[in-house]
């Protein structure tokens, strides 16, 4: 009878201890706005009592400029949320709160978290006690050009997070989080009834259950329920694109695109996926659930969403299965587990990738990472090709471990570098529980996750509760997995030492490399047949280790890639009798994956361009495969064109990274040129050098310092086209201080150069300072001053140059260096004065001091302005000006600029003008790249 009665209460419990929202809602399609009475029964199930009550309104993150979710975006170099318009914002207003007496209550937001309101309450709200609040206030929905979330064309509407909603308590306080673009409010779970007329041409769809649906006056009323909900999804169309799934397990209401599906065809692959999940970690515990576009746009599986519509490297039903099952899981997680979204997202992201790889391993086992191209023999030779598709999920860890990025599991989700947050991390996490799942075997994790999933169905978690779960259950101590693997950076790199072998025994020791100690895999290998496989996960100095060798030809450490290793390179040692070149040499054309059994060369077609060569054809080849090492080399020898001979360039450099260090990385370098600098003459340079490069504790942090020192050796060739001082050869020592933080709005660089050779010293400073304002206003402002501590030469060559530095260092991308007229001489480069008219004296020999600045007028229009103070050797100082229009079309990359006024005169007005305008324009596709890259790293 007391089990029965504990039963009842428990089921009492669960069914009417939440939150409860009552809410009538009314969607004005052409003002983008919704009316809201909401009546709240806050339900304080704590012990603690409570005179204040917090309520997330993520909808005030799309308020202005300044919200902490657009200075997100502007971190992550976005800018369409700053330049949008205000009727594409979204906000909360004219919020009114009553309590049970009808008395008018007072709100704020807080002060560090503005996506939040706190509700101060007349009378405390007692342990387990209920008490109703009435609502009122309007919802602005934003554009979805911004996170997918919003309005879109033809009053298409996709709503989440969008009403005030009771956040999370725990530790006896609120969870405060502001809305930063991740799919991690913090809810407490709630019932939710709800009215909401549309448009009558608008259809509803959503993963509350629909109670019941009537149409008056031009507006469809639809009546929704659902209990004990974190979140739910509202979609709003005048299509009808979503279709209804339905078996014996869930409701599926899904829009995920795949036109050359049939509905059986979904609908096979839609249950197929349902039952596999259900099976492995338990039936959804709602009756419906949505599968957006939306969402899998939001989360998709990186490598199949960068594919061309043309390419088809998948079968069209196993690319449809790999983004349903993704997106499904990742709905059924986040709207079951009762975690913290943002603390404890590593549980997300492990169970959402570890079910993924088991689904893999039970339906295509034989799937590649490239799909069909692997039956091309054309590309077998790539490794890129061969990996097995969940070998994929290794790689992308280990490059962000092999750029010293990666980040600890246990860190919450808004410190995650962008690409750790949307990959590597996600990825490692499926990999840590694949790998606990290998050492503990029995299904003991697998086990442990659905029990976990059922602790979620009854109460609030968090991590801990996972993890007890997981040490309960296993026959094995597992504190190394949560210190070394969730909540540390640390590495995992082993290699065989004293290997000796008999007909029936191997024997070996394993070394360390990183000190992390884990549990290891050996295999035995032969042909491609596993003959055994051992843990060992006890580790002493100088300890061998003795197993039966059952035919082994190699031993190999961790063959099935189970461990996260940052290494696999020194995994396996041959047994066979003689010794054997453990990496042949192996060509691969482009790009590859590194290939741990072998030695990679890469080659890659090159096209340049300079005056004096024309274009220059050539190969690089290479050893700098998608993932970084240590020791890189690169050469690129290439023909002229124009001259029929022969040039070139290359660089090796070898990357010392320090996993706990600001100094994160320490690059030793060579490089080399052999190019024309003028029509009939060559230059050689070679230049030895030392980069520091160091990184504050926050990694997502845009600021990044460097030291580089080095040394320039400079030998060229006479020219007839140049005058004899320039072309005697010489040696600079160089030692230059970088401090730089950019993003889309702010960007700041500051520069300390240091230049020595035997005949001139000189010491410069620059500052870049660029703000993009509220009102859509750039302001660009740079300042450059140098002096020469000493000058024995009596050319220009070595001068401050005005508005067109020599480059004596040859590291600017001039196009036609030498060039003193014509179209090449027009290039800019921004150095020393970068002034853009070219005034009298265009050089300093003893010190410079110049400022450049310039505002936007319109768009990517801009005035320019240039003043500065130029000494020379037996003159006065003299001022020097300029002004123009500048085109900013990619800052730094492509501008244009128009000189009008300047020390000159009214330059518009002279003769020959097009020989005046400015330009900069960058070709290289390493530098075009960044523009790319950076909001990722």
């Amino acid at each position: 009878m007391k089990k029965l009665t504990y039963i009842v209460f428990l089921f009492s419990f669960i069914s009417f201890a939440q939150h409860h929202s009552k809410m009538i809602v009314e969607v004005d399609e052409e003002k983008k706005v919704l009316t809201v009475l909401q009546e709240l029964t806050f339900n304080n199930q704590t012990n603690d009592t409570l005179s204040f009550i917090v309520l997330n309104d993520w909808n005030n993150a799309y308020t202005d400029k300044n919200t902490p979710l657009a200075k997100r975006f502007s971190d992550e170099f976005e800018r369409s949320f700053h330049l949008a318009k205000e009727r594409e914002r979204g906000r909360t207003s004219n919020i009114t709160i009553l309590d049970q007496n009808k008395t008018f209550l007072t709100w704020e937001r807080d002060e560090y978290y503005p996506d939040v309101i706190q509700i101060r309450l007349r009378e405390k709200l007692l342990p387990h006690q209920k008490a109703t609040y009435t609502l009122t206030y309007l919802v602005k929905i934003p554009s979805d050009k911004f996170t997918k979330y919003g309005y879109g064309d033809n009053g298409k509407m996709n709503l989440k997070n969008i009403f005030l909603t009771p956040a999370r308590y725990e530790n006896k306080d609120f969870i405060k989080y502001d809305n930063l673009n991740l799919d991690d409010c913090a809810n407490s779970l709630s019932d939710y009834d709800i009215q909401i007329k549309i448009p009558a041409n608008k259809d509803l769809r959503t993963d509350l259950n629909e109670v019941g649906k009537s149409t008056l006056n031009n507006l469809n009323s639809y009546t929704l329920s659902g209990k004990n909900r974190l979140e739910f999804n509202l979609f709003i169309d005048d299509k009808k694109e979503f279709s209804i799934y339905k078996n014996d397990e869930v409701e599926v209401i899904s829009n995920l695109k795949d036109n050359r599906l049939t509905d059986i065809q979904r609908a096979i692959v839609i249950d197929k996926v349902i039952r596999f999940v259900s099976e492995n970690i338990g039936k959804y515990p709602h009756e419906k659930i949505t599968v957006s576009q939306v969402d899998y746009d939001r989360n998709p599986f990186y490598g199949l969403n960068q594919l061309p519509v043309f390419v088809s490297p998948f079968p069209d039903e196993f690319l449809y299965e790999i983004k349903f099952m993704k997106t499904y899981l990742n709905n059924y997680l986040h709207t079951t587990l009762q975690l913290d979204p943002r603390k404890d997202n590593w549980v997300f992201d492990g169970i959402q990738i570890y079910i993924m790889m088991k689904y893999i391993e039970e339906f295509h086992p034989n799937a590649k990472m490239m799909g069909n191209v692997a039956n091309v023999k054309l590309f077998r030779g790539y490794n890129m090709v061969s990996l097995d598709f969940n070998g994929q999920y290794s790689y992308f860890y280990m490059l962000m471990a092999r750029k010293n990025l990666d980040q600890p599991l246990g860190d919450a989700k808004n410190t995650l570098i962008k690409f750790n947050e949307k990959i590597a991390s996600k990825y490692r996490a499926g990999l840590s529980l694949k790998y606990l799942d290998s050492y503990l075997e029995n299904n003991i994790v697998q086990n442990s996750v659905r029990q976990f999933i059922s602790k979620n169905k009854i109460q609030q978690t968090n991590r801990k509760d996972f993890e007890t779960i997981l040490t309960q259950n296993s026959p094995k101590k597992i504190n190394w997995f949560f210190d070394k693997i969730i909540d540390s950076r640390d590495i995992i790199d082993y290699k065989f030492e004293n290997v000796t072998r008999t007909k029936d025994s191997i024997s070996f020791s394993l070394k360390n490399k990183t000190e992390t100690n884990v549990p290891i895999s050996i295999y035995g290998v032969k042909g491609k047949n596993i003959v055994f496989k051992e843990w060992i996960d006890t580790f002493q100095n100088d300890s061998i280790h003795t197993i039966p060798r059952n035919g082994a030809e190699k031993i190999v450490i961790n063959y099935k890639n189970e461990v996260p290793e940052i290494n696999l390179r020194n995994n396996w040692h041959s047994l066979r009798g003689f010794k054997v070149n453990n990496r042949p040499i192996k060509f691969n054309f482009m790009k590859d994956l590194e290939d741990p059994y072998y030695n990679q060369i890469l080659y890659v077609p090159t096209l340049e361009y300079n005056l004096y060569d024309g274009f220059l054809l050539g190969f690089r080849f290479h050893n700098k495969t998608i993932l970084d090492k240590p020791f890189i080399f690169d050469v690129n020898p290439t023909i002229s064109t124009k001259t029929l001979t022969l040039s070139g360039k290359g660089h090796v450099f070898y990357n010392q990274y320090n996993r706990d260090s600001n100094l994160y990385n320490i690059r030793y370098q060579l490089s080399g040129q052999y190019l024309h600098y003028a029509p009939d003459a060559f230059y050689t340079k070679l230049s030895p050098g030392v980069i520091f490069n160091i990184r504050p504790d926050d990694f997502r942090d845009n600021r990044k310092e460097a030291f580089v020192i080095k040394e320039v050796m400079v030998n060229k060739q006479q020219s007839e086209f140049t005058t004899s001082e320039n072309t005697e050869n010489y040696n600079v020592f160089n030692a230059k201080y970088i401090n730089t933080k950019t993003e889309s709005t702010h960007h700041f660089n500051y520069t300390i150069d240091f230049q020595y050779s035997k005949d001139f010293g000189k010491l410069a400073t620059e500052i870049q300072y660029r703000k993009l304002f509220d009102n859509n206003k750039q302001l660009n402002l740079r300042l450059f001053a140098g002096t020469f501590l000493y000058n024995k030469t009596d050319s220009d060559y070595f001068d401050f140059g005005l508005d067109r530095p020599s480059d004596y260092l040859f590291e600017s991308d001039y196009y036609g260096r030498s060039e003193t007229s014509g179209f090449f001489s027009q290039q800019s480069i921004v150095a020393d004065g970068f002034f853009k008219s070219k005034l009298e004296n265009r050089f300093a020999n003893r010190w410079m001091i110049t400022t450049n600045a310039s505002y936007s007028i319109w768009n990517w229009v801009e005035v320019y302005g240039d003043i500065g103070m130029i000494k020379n050797k037996n003159y006065n100082a003299e001022f020097v000006y300029d002004s123009g229009i500048r085109l900013n079309l990619l800052t730094d990359y492509f501008e244009l600029f128009f000189p009008v006024y300047s020390k000159n005169g009214w330059e518009i007005a002279q003769p020959n003008y097009v020989e005046k305008i400015r330009f900069i324009i960058t070709f290289k596709p390493n530098t075009l790249m960044n523009l790319f890259t950076r909001k990722w790293f």
